[in-house]
């Protein structure tokens, strides 16, 4: 577990590493270039006093810094659910695995957990850490010890119960980062619209170039933003759906498999 823990977290930092760097070498070497040329087209074509249509183009809704750490976090969270939503898969496959295999019409005694038992030690440690040889380990373990079914299911549903709440635990970084992209393009619009009233000296004047373009990026900021927010937090969704499917297939999995099998000898 502590492993695969360290692991977890060299994970989430390598690729907050890698989603800044690819960010923002496409922001510097594509997206502002782009947005700066049009910016500068549009104020040469607008100090000739041609007519024009001020054009709000992808790479100038996005280009400003709010923007960029956005594009940043979405990419970490998308990355952090991925490597969540590759182990739930694993997991439900192992769920069309035969574990453990009763033979109908035979009943599991407490003398035999032991038996069944080998079949789930056998398998390797990346596997013995998923739910299911968890849920059927413990569930073995203590109906030998006990001696009682009503405690062998309890001690499953603990088990289902306790990965429930680790799993939801486990995605307070992602709820976070689905805070916090919707309050950096708040940031953006404070910004934009800190910039607009410095400048109103010059739509006063009638020069409002400088504060329509300090309005956009207000707008922006906060449109790419609640934009990235629904996107992240569909695949959170999806995400702890999968996860409460796997917690209750677990259950029924062990139920169908084990413990309706289990019976106690008459003394």
């Amino acid at each position: 577990m502590n492993v695969r823990m360290n692991n977890e977290f060299l994970y989430q930092i390598f690729a907050l590493l890698i989603a800044i760097i690819l960010v923002h070498g496409l922001y510097v070497g594509l997206i502002r270039p782009a947005a700066d040329a049009q910016l500068a087209a549009q104020a040469l074509q607008q100090a000739a006093g041609e007519a024009m249509a001020s054009q709000r183009t992808l790479v100038i809704v996005i280009r400003d810094f709010e923007q960029e750490a956005c594009f940043i976090l979405l990419l970490w969270a998308l990355a952090i659910m991925g490597f969540k939503a590759r182990r739930t898969v694993d997991e439900h496959r192992m769920l069309e695995r035969q574990l453990i295999a009763v033979p109908t019409g035979t009943s599991v005694l407490p003398q035999d957990a032991r038996e069944y038992s080998r079949n789930l030690e056998a398998l390797p440690d990346q596997e013995q850490d998923y739910l299911l040889p968890r849920a059927l380990m413990n569930g073995l373990q203590r109906f030998a010890t006990t001696q009682s079914i009503p405690a062998a299911s309890e001690s499953v549903r603990e088990q289902c119960d306790i990965e429930a709440d680790r799993l939801d635990s486990e995605l307070s970084m992602v709820r976070y980062i689905s805070w916090a992209i919707p309050s950096i393009g708040f940031i953006g619009t404070v910004r934009g619209i800190g910039d607009a009233l410095g400048q109103a000296y010059k739509a006063v004047e009638g020069d409002i170039s400088g504060v329509t373009v300090s309005l956009g990026v207000a707008f922006n900021s906060t449109f790419v933003a609640l934009v990235l927010s629904i996107v992240i937090m569909f695949a959170l969704h999806q995400l702890q759906l999968s996860q409460e499917r796997l917690v209750l297939s677990t259950q029924r999995y062990v139920d169908r498999k084990l413990l309706r099998h289990l019976a106690v000898p008459r003394q």
